[in-house]
């Protein structure tokens, strides 16, 4: 009899962990109002449910498991970023974030970013980075995939004390870059991925009138690389008009089994000849079924074949 009401006391208190995730929603008349106090109190495998509104609002994402959605559009986390490095610094691992907007993430050593990630695996779905110094910012985590899918990045970027980009990884496993949106970047590079496999595909990557960015794509340390299926355009403030695609460049200290760019579109608004792919691995890299509209465009410098 002990033992029944004992078991009985359990599940009536959902200490006996049989219980769902959790879902803690924020808005006007919510649980919480503040998304960060709705993330710090959130347990793995739960939800944080964003209603719209602008939130001056930042977090530590410690949990595992966590997914971060707004609900509807116009959920904006803005101007306030947490540990001098982002509006959301996620530790966890399969943390996902999807229908938000981060915008004007700005910390002292002017490395700020929307997201910053140092846990392992993310993924970023239908999010918009808007005026930041960085997108997304992360660690290096040889295990770690960064899967970012649907998401617009615009004006972001700046090179004072140091670059900051519209996505810069560090050593991890995998990014994977899909169905994207890239404009208007300011001096950093658009995408710069330092990863062991780097896949960017179908996504439009464009300064605009008025971005003024260095590399469309740097892949500086080499690594497993697939471009393929982009829209591309270099614009006539662009600060690096020399190439649009770099590998290599800043020595190729891991492994490069493979560099194939093929279907891309490149345009060339910039007044001067440009380099679609240079490459400085050994490894030669594989182009077919480029085009090229505008000014000129040398398809490879380095080894490798095709255009």
């Amino acid at each position: 009899m002990f033992r029944s009401s004992a078991l009985a006391l359990l599940l009536l208190t959902g200490c006996t962990g049989l219980t769902g995730a959790a879902t803690l929603e924020v808005g006007p008349g919510k649980q919480f109002s503040d998304p960060g106090k709705a993330i710090a109190a959130a347990g793995s495998g739960d939800t944080v449910r964003i209603y719209p509104g602008e939130y001056y609002s930042c977090a530590i994402v410690r949990r595992s498991d966590l997914t971060i959605e707004g609900v509807g559009p116009g959920v904006v986390l803005r101007d306030t970023t947490c540990a001098r490095k982002a509006i959301l610094v996620i530790d966890g691992n399969n943390v996902t974030v999807r229908n938000l907007t981060l915008e004007r993430a700005r910390v002292p050593d002017q490395n700020g970013a929307g997201i910053r990630a140092e846990g392992g695996n993310l993924t970023v779905e239908n999010t918009r980075f808007l005026s930041n110094e960085n997108g997304i910012l992360t660690a290096s985590n040889p295990r770690a995939t960064i899967r970012i899918i649907g998401s617009t990045f615009d004006d972001n970027g700046k090179c004072t004390r140091c670059c900051a980009h519209g996505i810069y990884v560090n050593h991890i496993g995998h990014l994977i870059v899909e169905n994207s949106h890239f404009t208007n970047t300011h001096s950093g590079h658009m995408i710069k991925s330092r990863a062991f496999d780097t896949t960017v595909i179908n996504n439009v990557i464009e300064d605009g009138p008025q971005g003024n960015s260095s590399y469309l794509v740097q892949v500086p340390n080499g690594g497993n690389v697939l471009i393929a299926n982009n829209r591309m355009e270099k614009g006539p403030h662009a600060e690096n008009w020399s190439a649009a695609i770099s590998i290599g460049d800043e020595g190729a200290t891991q492994p490069t089994p493979a560099i194939i760019v093929k279907d891309n579109v490149l345009t060339n608004d910039t007044g001067h000849t440009t380099i679609f792919v240079r490459n400085v691995t050994a490894t030669p890299a594989q182009l077919s079924g480029n085009v090229f509209k505008g000014g000129p465009v040398t398809p490879l410098v380095g080894d490798g074949s095709g255009g």
